[in-house]
């Protein structure tokens, strides 16, 4: 018996007892009384801390046991070209990044910790800010093939890397099974991730520094952000419904509601930061610049809600720190967050 119920026979009980008791007997019904509400918090104040037994991922918030919070992060680079689509294991991930690549599309670069993916994929190539942004959390890096310059940035960092194109067979495979065309058909899991990390001596423990986060869910005094749409070229766009019920925001890719591949859940953001970056073409392959050292806007989205924030990183190896308009570090909710980098001045509809 629980709850209501319970307080309710209680009420009549006493109503009863007191009509027909003596006065030492009320005392004793009081008693009683006061026994059974403090039981009835304390069994409260248990389920609560079972609620968040485990440690806070640096990453995303969420509860998890101390052992997977402790262990080095993996970050890895997914093909978001349409040939690929859609993704396996994504909505596992606890923070993602989506980036312009050579026009017209987007890839990103998914970060894992507390969870641990069956199927992961499809696995493309790095990018020098890809990179840059990397370092900030110390990963075991999953890729297949990159940039000139992205594959002399990884040798000179020492990145703990993974590379497809001079791994076996057993690390990152073609996916025989999802039907899709090489190069966009290279998949991996997060056993066989975590297995070659162990035989490449690789650090089991990352050194870095996560985001701060609300101990509970905290609502935005901002402006009103309940659909958010992010139009990077006229046939490539982003956009998160907010579902006030969940308190998450559902994502579209190109009017497609995204979803993952291996399982079919929905891919959903508790968090959105839009960081502007000024972006250029370098080369005649189309590779871009994009300059995430430095400091630029942003803005940060939650719970239907949104602020201007303004981001700073100092160093390619230093965080990026994002502040509000007062100058303080945000706090983000517990939860998945994606991060839209875009050109500065960006087609951005909020509403």
């Amino acid at each position: 018996m629980k709850g209501g119920t319970k307080y309710f026979l209680l009420t009549i009980l006493i109503v009863i007892l007191l009509t027909s008791c003596k006065k030492e007997d009320v005392k004793d019904i009081e008693d009683e009384i006061i026994q059974e509400e403090d039981e009835q918090i304390e069994e409260v104040i248990v389920e609560e801390k079972n609620e968040k037994e485990g440690e806070p991922s640096p990453l995303s918030g969420i509860y998890a046991p101390e052992e997977k919070v402790s262990r080095r992060p993996v970050a890895v680079m997914y093909d978001n070209h349409p040939s690929a689509r859609w993704q396996a294991g994504l909505s596992k991930a606890e923070v993602i990044y989506e980036f312009m690549v050579e026009a017209p599309y987007t890839r990103y670069m998914a970060l894992f910790l507390i969870n641990d993916p069956e199927s992961i994929g499809p696995i493309r190539s790095s990018r020098p800010y890809f990179v840059s942004t990397l370092l900030e959390y110390d990963p075991v890096y999953v890729r297949v093939g990159g940039s000139p310059e992205a594959k002399r940035d990884i040798k000179n960092y020492k990145i703990a890397d993974i590379d497809g194109l001079s791994s076996s067979n057993r690390v990152l495979w073609k996916n025989k099974k999802v039907g899709k065309k090489a190069p966009h058909n290279t998949y991996t899991s997060m056993e066989a991730i975590r297995k070659t990390q162990l035989e490449r001596g690789y650090r089991e423990t990352g050194n870095y520094e996560g985001f701060k986060f609300n101990e509970e869910d905290v609502n935005l005094i901002g402006f009103a952000a309940e659909k958010v749409q992010i139009n990077y070229f006229k046939n490539n766009t982003t956009l998160y419904r907010y579902n006030p019920d969940e308190k998450v925001y559902y994502r579209e890719k190109d009017g497609k509601p995204h979803v993952d591949e291996w399982d079919n859940v929905p891919i959903v953001a508790k968090n959105i930061i839009i960081q502007e970056a000024k972006t250029r073409v370098i080369d005649n392959e189309g590779r871009l610049s994009i300059d995430i050292v430095g400091e630029g806007k942003g803005k940060y989205i939650t719970n239907g809600k949104g602020m201007d924030i303004k981001w700073v990183k100092k160093t390619r190896e230093g965080k990026t720190y994002f502040y509000d308009v007062t100058g303080n570090e945000i706090i983000l909710n517990p939860g998945v967050t994606w991060i839209q980098v875009v050109d500065v001045n960006p087609d951005l509809i909020i509403e």
